[in-house]
């Protein structure tokens, strides 16, 4: 069954270029102008794969992607004019998966979403451990649900897998390069720093500190390990 790709952009000669990409690689298209339509069509139906645009009428697209991260994990690439950092640090915390900058070329484009689509297939499957325990937190490997003071915590599907990876290896010291490729995938085309972001995230909702944090330990120079 044919990948559905859901584009939400302002820019007329994107959409229509875009499109006619993504049908001759044979994805289902649809596509969506401005923000408020743009986030009823990605709410009201399933799509394997969405491009965001970053600036655009209505509702921008980081409050687009807030609102899809609160009930779904559908892969999203933002699609911005902005190189700053600091744009892509925000998109990568709402729960973004990847961000291209225009102008960009199709094959880019193409293989950057090749690449979301093939880590969506490919998640590891969990060893067979039912929970593993830390004090406060707990981390049902089989149902894929923490808890922490025996209240279920909301994690994204890569804060999840972070957690997990860490909490597996207790005491072993993993490098960001190392989270990132198993998280992320080899073929990524981030850098570390998506690594730190989601760190981040993930240790404001497990911590109970996370400037001083407990169980998610930062290694200077080399990467994080969880605590034994």
């Amino acid at each position: 069954m044919a990948k559905r790709i859901l584009i939400i952009d302002d820019e007329p000669m994107i959409v229509e270029s875009v499109s006619y990409n993504l049908k001759q690689e044979g994805y289902e298209v649809s596509a969506a102008k401005d923000g408020n339509s743009g986030l009823q069509l990605a709410l009201a139906q399933e799509f394997d794969l969405i491009l965001l645009d970053l600036m655009l009428p209505g509702i921008s697209g980081i409050e687009i992607c807030r609102e899809i991260r609160k009930t779904s994990e559908v892969p999203i690439i933002m699609l911005t004019a902005k190189e700053g950092e600091i744009d892509r640090i925000i998109g990568l915390e709402m729960g973004a998966d990847d961000y291209v900058t225009k102008p960009f070329s199709m094959r880019e484009l193409l293989a950057r979403i090749r690449s979301v689509l093939k880590r969506m297939n490919s998640v590891p499957k969990q060893a067979e451990v039912p929970k593993l325990i830390f004090d406060d937190i707990e981390i049902d490997l089989m149902g894929h649900e923490v808890t922490v003071k025996h209240k279920t915590i909301d994690l994204s599907g890569k804060e999840y897998e972070l957690l997990r990876i860490l909490a597996t290896h207790p005491g072993q010291v993993l490098t960001r390069e190392q989270l990132l490729n198993l998280v992320w995938g080899n073929d990524f085309y981030g850098d570390s720093r998506t690594v730190d972001v989601h760190i981040r995230w993930l240790r404001e909702k497990i911590e109970e500190d996370p400037g001083e944090p407990k169980y998610i330990l930062t290694v200077r120079g080399v990467g994080y390990k969880f605590r034994k």
